[in-house]
């Protein structure tokens, strides 16, 4: 399966929609500190229900340490900054999903370092909403994969 990485989340309940995601796709989630809310915050459980038992997620101190223990295929960096659709990607086994906080995307310097990929938008539109873009590009990542694991 494919590992999905929240680089410096802010908002508890998109993180909890998102480990409801997870829990439901069999992706594993990643946090990079630091963390705009604690994970007991009210918010995040609400939105995450009890899926939390069911997802499989990981706190780390630094990016780097993160991508080091995972060792992915590929990462592709989702940023309103790339040129490239997210549905013009071929993900497979192995590959990582990386998003940047929702108030201010992922740095310069991190986004540089991966194929960047868009979500396509009207010309006025500055961004989606966090669990709504991790939502497509997670479930085109999981078609292209058979949707391996789901019930028929």
């Amino acid at each position: 399966m494919l590992d999905l990485i929240l680089y410096q989340p802010e908002i508890p309940p998109n993180t909890g929609n998102i480990i409801r995601l997870c829990a439901n796709t069999g992706f594993r989630l990643h946090l990079i500190r630091p963390l705009g809310f604690e994970l007991d915050d009210k918010r995040l459980r609400r939105a995450g229900l009890d899926y939390h038992e069911y997802s499989r997620v990981q706190v780390w101190d630094s990016l780097e340490l993160c991508l080091d223990e995972l060792q992915p295929a590929r990462v592709w960096a989702l940023t309103t900054k790339a040129s490239s659709r997210y549905s013009d990607a071929r993900f497979a086994a192995g590959d990582a999903l990386l998003f940047g906080p929702e108030t201010r995307g992922l740095p310069d310097d991190i986004r540089q370092r991966f194929q960047g990929l868009r979500l396509p938008m009207l010309p006025e539109s500055r961004s989606l909403n966090l669990s709504n873009a991790c939502a497509v590009v997670v479930y085109e990542a999981w078609r292209q994969l058979g949707f391996a694991g789901a019930m028929v």
